[in-house]
């Protein structure tokens, strides 16, 4: 048996800061919390943060890749950089592509599942593109939109019945209610996203089965856009329904550049830490220079840029996209946007591993779950990376 002692822990539990802790782990478990434990070749944090592993529920690409470039090698590139800034979980994310990319993209989300030496560990699929509304679709490349049918929905239950499968739908677009009530009851979780809906095709959509909306504030649908298309009454959208209906969770992006550390707060008090998950949605310019990228499959995506420690349009008119981890984003969302440190942890870790639906194995320090673990510095900078009680190099 393989163990693992932590002493001098400060713990950063789902509802309280622990002082003084020992944590034991054993083979990849949390095993034991216990601050009489006394063990002579512990690892002595003194006094370090020791927080549960990120969870990032939205990312397209890092340190050069893209999950859409469709390689085995560009999925354990990206897996390898997220953990370096804190994620041990994640659910790799499409953009609009081509079928066949689409296709690509499933299979090996299925043939990757669980650990990836050295990264984060795919634990489910994000399908996100293929049912954007075309006119919401942001930075995507304009390629494939789909109007659901038995045909294209097929392709991803394959993945569906072997790992968690997260699948964006606009409620406005065609055949939006028929693909949600045929497949929400065989497991799949269903998102809102890049979407002009209005309010009452949003509540159309909760009754359906949709419970989760995609990027807080961006690619949606609010008050002001309706208003280009009728003078009165004003009309509320997706960002107003999102904050309304309790049903529906939501994420935002906390990279300080997407949103204003008064959007961040706004979305914290209204949502709450339990139904507000921090994402990145980064694409494949993290950790290198200001340049230009392709977002999406390289040769065949959109062409963005790197600039100012965000992505944005080649004119330089609309974000396109983050640049940063996710623990760039938890610091954001504690220092700039005043959130308590138990809850933004929280809503970077177990939150949306309830939302994914895997709360039971990660998401927080508890014994009997996986080792996935943070050591932390007092400004939050992460030290130490272990996935499954294996520390990343």
């Amino acid at each position: 048996m393989s163990v693992t002692v932590f002493t001098n822990a400060t713990l950063v539990l789902p509802d309280a800061v622990r002082p003084n802790a020992t944590l034991a782990v054993s083979d990849g478990i949390i095993s034991e919390i216990d601050d009489d434990l006394h063990v002579a070749d512990a690892i002595d944090l003194e006094g370090a943060y020791l927080a549960p592993g990120f969870v990032d529920l939205h990312v397209h690409g890092g340190d050069g890749s893209d999950f859409m470039d469709g390689t085995p090698e560009a999925f354990r590139t990206v897996c390898r950089c997220h953990a370096r800034h804190g994620t041990t979980s994640l659910t790799p994310t499409s953009t609009v592509a081509t079928g066949a990319q689409c296709d690509r993209f499933l299979q090996l989300c299925r043939e990757l599942k669980g650990d990836v030496p050295g990264g984060a560990r795919i634990i489910g699929s994000h399908f996100y593109g293929p049912y954007f509304a075309r006119p919401a679709r942001g930075c995507h490349p304009d390629q494939e939109f789909l109007i659901p049918d038995a045909a294209n929905a097929a392709r991803f239950m394959p993945t569906a019945d072997v790992m968690p499968l997260i699948v964006t739908v606009a409620p406005e677009i065609e055949n939006a209610e028929w693909l949600v009530r045929e497949f929400a009851p065989r497991g799949v979780k269903f998102n809102a996203g890049h979407s002009h809906a209005t309010f009452p095709q949003v509540e159309a959509a909760v009754s359906w089965g949709v419970r989760h909306v995609d990027h807080l504030f961006c690619a949606m649908s609010d008050r002001a856009r309706l208003r280009q298309t009728q003078t009165y009454p004003m009309r509320a959208g997706v960002m107003e329904a999102t904050l309304y209906f309790d049903e529906l969770t939501t994420e935002v992006i906390a990279d300080g550049k997407h949103l204003s550390p008064e959007l961040l707060r706004l979305a914290y008090k209204v949502k709450g830490p339990d139904r507000l998950a921090l994402v990145t949605d980064s694409m494949r310019a993290v950790d290198l220079p200001d340049g230009e990228y392709w977002f999406g499959a390289e040769g065949s995506g959109e062409k963005v840029r790197k600039l100012d420690g965000v992505g944005v349009t080649l004119d330089g008119t609309a974000l396109a996209s983050c640049v940063m981890g996710m623990d760039h984003c938890v610091r954001t969302m504690h220092f700039a946007a005043g959130v308590p440190l138990v809850e933004t942890i929280r809503m970077a870790s177990l939150t949306p591993a309830r939302i994914l639906g895997v709360e039971r194995e990660i998401g927080s320090i508890e014994v009997g779950k996986r080792a996935d673990l943070l050591v932390l510095d007092a400004q939050l900078n992460v030290r130490a990376v272990y996935v499954g009680g294996e520390q990343v190099q």
